[in-house]
């Protein structure tokens, strides 16, 4: 008994030791995927004010689809811009009371999902349209499939239930006591705790390896988002001087380098968009698999980026 007493005593530290590894890793990346998620949608947002400046200017071009070695941006979308732009400031307006990794549900998922569109679409009045605040956001998340790591559910949703399963035997000693339990059938118990508890140690190992290779494509993505985004600001100031300020509404009143300044501003909306649409998780086939990170694509994303940040520069 004393032995079973003994092993109860090391599986129940073990399994703390498991749990705040694996709430402190949980922590730390649904903060930074919460960063990120709000971020995209800031940059999704403030594509109003590039929306209004552009349609001031006549007799402007069709903007193409920008192709070259290695980077491909999708067609300039006027219409698609102004929903995303509505969608998430509506997003925006309900994250402030919304659970943890709200935010990091739609970097996970891609912030420029369906979802986040139907919100721009519905401000003429669908059902989602009508809601404002948490509701809006909890009403998208459902359309998204779900909440927390967001997006991501399955991986996380397994390491919390195995957490709870590997209580099973402790308790057993109460003040020392014990209950209708032989000295063999509390042995046996005991290493079923055990036995459990390294199979945890196994599952939050690879949930906790997850996490850490998120974290850190989530703060790699952040900066290379950073960068464009601080290369687009620069732009769209320019690009209001413009026409606000020179008061130049027509096209063809435009010299070279102020074309220039609009190509690059469309260019670098186009691959904002883009990058938001980038998902960084890879969601489980199944509920009882692991999520992955979307490692290829971000690694795509982050070159593409640097290359149309050398042109534009």
């Amino acid at each position: 008994m004393k032995d079973a007493n003994d092993t109860m005593k090391m599986v129940e530290k073990q399994h703390n030791r498991n749990t705040t590894r694996f709430e402190e890793n949980s922590k730390i990346t649904n903060k930074k995927m919460d960063e990120l998620g709000t971020f995209e949608l800031n940059i999704l947002k403030s594509f109003d004010t590039f929306s209004d400046i552009i349609e001031k200017i006549q007799n402007r071009p069709e903007f193409k689809e920008y192709k070259m070695e290695g980077v491909q941006l999708p067609k300039y979308d006027a219409e698609t811009i102004k929903e995303v732009s509505v969608g998430a400031g509506v997003l925006l307006g309900g994250l402030g009371g919304a659970a943890v990794g709200t935010a990091g549900g739609f970097a996970a998922a891609g912030a420029t999902t369906s979802a986040v569109m139907a919100l721009g679409t519905a401000s003429t009045g669908t059902a989602i349209a009508s809601l404002s605040g948490a509701a809006a956001t909890n009403a998208t998340l459902a359309a998204l499939g779900g909440g927390a790591l967001s997006a991501g559910g399955g991986g996380i949703a397994l390491g919390t239930s195995i957490l709870g399963a590997a209580t099973l035997g402790v308790g057993l000693l109460v003040g020392g006591a014990i209950f209708n339990v032989t000295g063999g059938k509390l042995s046996d118990k005991a290493e079923e705790a055990r036995k459990q508890v390294e199979k945890e140690e196994k599952t939050i190992n690879k949930i906790c390896l997850y996490l850490e290779q998120l974290n850190v494509a989530a703060n790699r993505f952040y900066e290379t988002l950073r960068c464009v985004k601080q290369m687009y600001d620069e732009t769209i100031a320019k690009m209001k001087y413009i026409v606000y300020d020179l008061e130049k509404t027509d096209w063809n009143m435009f010299d070279e380098r102020e074309k220039m300044q609009v190509q690059n501003a469309v260019l670098l909306v186009q691959l904002l968009y883009k990058m938001c649409q980038v998902s960084l998780v890879n969601k489980a086939e199944n509920e009882d698999g692991m999520n992955s990170v979307n490692q290829k694509e971000i690694n795509n994303t982050i070159d593409s980026a640097e290359e149309v940040m050398r042109k534009v520069a």
